[in-house]
């Protein structure tokens, strides 16, 4: 791992940028304190970002959400 300061980081954030792309973890340090560490993605992540991928279905046995609204409105319009 490299150590850069926060300072160095701004000037060359393209350069540290490709270094980590090539695999490489640098530590940022402001006022000499890690501020950040960069590193390149775990091979874990999927190669699509969260927002993209569909979201959770829920399910649950029983009557649909919209079959009871639907109940319900029925039941309230004949009382």
């Amino acid at each position: 791992m490299k150590t850069v300061t926060f300072t160095e980081f701004r000037k060359r954030a393209s350069g540290v940028l490709s270094d980590v792309e090539k695999g490489e973890t640098f530590l940022v340090l402001r006022h000499g304190k890690p501020i950040a560490e960069i590193s390149p993605p775990s091979a874990q992540r999927g190669t699509e970002p969260s927002w993209k991928r569909p979201g959770s279905r829920l399910t649950m046995k029983g009557a649909s959400l919209s079959a009871t609204i639907l109940e319900e409105r029925r039941r309230e319009d004949v009382l």
